[in-house]
């Protein structure tokens, strides 16, 4: 073991980082390109089929938030119990993260299928942007189900340092997607041009070829945390216990975050196509800024997470600390990837001069968003997460999405009638108002906490 700080350490260090951080970054990058197959794509189409992909979108948006903060909470306990070295633990809780996501998973699939034009209308006003997004959920939630599963157990799996499987399963997921998009969209080698169906279509098969890699390698390879189908249906009330304490706060923090970003949507959709396309675009262009910044995040709950498990306390919060200049770093990076990929997605994308204004504004905003957005994120999905300290984010998050900035923003779009830019100033501002709070935490080492046990 190499003594902290010592020029051994550090070179260990950052090889770590490097080897979890890329893998997370190249998936965080095609899981944004899924999602940008379809913008770019249907932006060849029109504006009402840019922008009903987008606003259905978000259901299922809001669905893999909840997994995402499911299994955020459940890499609390996984994390540090990989740092104690406990597998069989961590194997209990992937069943009760996979048995709580299939239940929702069902809704969820219910939901859409039954209701799509309801959940259109929170959306959108405009008739035919509600009639292509209801084609496009209903399509899209035959496959929600198996994404629950690929989502969950990939999550668990990256937090006991098994990131290379879902850069495997999404490099295929994308490549699938892309070429079945290409097909079904616009009509090639005979195909029907299906538009937004098409897309819809795409999306949906991507996520089944996610599913049955993931089974295959579950069950056929991985020998060292196995799934068990009889851990779906075992009781275990102390761990259940632990998991609820952690996972809840996580669980929900995401979807009153998911939920805000939703609403965000909603606000800007009922603004007209032109501002729900320019938001659609730039939206995916801040995704790309920040894919390496989320695997850092990633990258330092399951590092910090790891060394609070192994009793090493000073470790973590060494570590925190160079994580912490890693996102400063990055987040100019962003900045300066948003400013140059300004005018090339004003070029390549067939928008109206009204959405191509709003975009110019809405990139702009997003520059300087990233810096703040990046580091609340490294602290609190990685920093915080990784000692237990679920509450907290989730107090920020709610707190200044949900209690100041979307009422403020509601307020300015539909009373006030201030003009879109203004709007979405607002819209955006959560970020900044919450970042003075964070690093106060950060500072506190409040967060550091080691929420193992001993099972027998």
């Amino acid at each position: 073991m190499y003594e902290l700080n010592s020029a051994a350490e550090k070179r260990s260090f950052y090889k770590t980082v490097l080897a979890l951080v890329l893998p997370m970054a190249i998936q965080n990058l095609i899981n944004v390109g899924v999602q940008a197959a379809d913008v770019v794509m249907l932006g060849r189409v029109g504006e009402v089929a840019i922008s009903a992909a987008s606003l259905a979108g978000q259901v299922y948006f809001i669905m893999t938030l909840f997994f995402f903060g499911l299994t955020s909470g459940a890499a609390v306990l996984t994390a540090q119990y990989w740092g104690k070295g406990d597998v069989r633990t961590i194997e209990r809780v992937l069943g009760i993260a996979l048995r709580t996501a299939l239940l929702t998973a069902v809704l969820f699939t219910a939901a859409a299928i039954l209701f799509p034009d309801y959940l259109m209308l929170l959306f959108s006003h405009e008739a035919d942007v509600i009639e292509a997004g209801a084609d496009y959920m209903r399509i899209c939630a035959t496959a929600y189900i198996p994404a629950a599963v690929a989502m969950v157990y990939l999550n668990v799996m990256r937090s006991v340092e098994r990131v290379i499987i879902s850069t495997v399963v999404y490099s295929v997921s994308l490549l699938v997607n892309i070429a079945v998009n290409a097909v079904l969209i616009f009509g090639l080698f005979g195909a029907p041009a299906l538009g937004v169906r098409g897309a819809a279509i795409g999306t949906a098969v991507a996520r089944y070829s996610e599913f049955f890699i993931v089974l295959f390698y579950a069950f056929k390879i991985n020998k060292t945390v196995r799934l068990r189908v009889g851990d779906l249906f075992r009781t275990d009330k102390l761990l259940s216990r632990d998991f609820t304490k952690y996972a809840v706060p996580v669980t929900v923090n995401e979807l009153m975050w998911g939920t805000g970003i939703s609403a965000v949507s909603a606000i800007i959709g009922h603004m007209g196509k032109a501002a729900v396309s320019a938001n659609s675009v730039a939206q995916v262009v801040r995704q790309l800024a920040m894919v390496v910044t989320l695997g850092v995040a990633n990258a330092t709950a399951i590092m910090l997470g790891k060394a609070i498990g192994e009793g090493r306390p000073e470790n973590a919060k060494v570590y925190s600390v160079r994580f912490m200049k890693m996102t400063v770093l990055l987040g100019f990076m962003g900045t300066a990837l948003i400013l140059a990929a300004s005018p090339i997605m004003q070029s390549v994308m067939q928008l109206g001069e009204e959405a191509k204004g709003y975009l110019s504004v809405m990139l702009f905003v997003m520059s300087y968003f990233v810096i703040f957005s990046g580091i609340n994120t490294v602290l609190i999905v990685g920093v915080f997460r990784a000692g237990g300290d679920t509450k907290f984010g989730l107090i920020m998050d709610s707190g200044t999405l949900w209690g100041i900035v979307l009422p403020i923003g509601a307020i300015a779009a539909f009373l006030l009638k201030l003009p879109v830019w203004a709007v979405y100033v607002i819209l955006t501002s959560d970020e900044l108002l919450k970042i003075g709070f964070v690093i106060w935490r950060y500072r506190s080492y409040k967060w550091l906490q080691n929420v193992t046990r001993d099972f027998d």
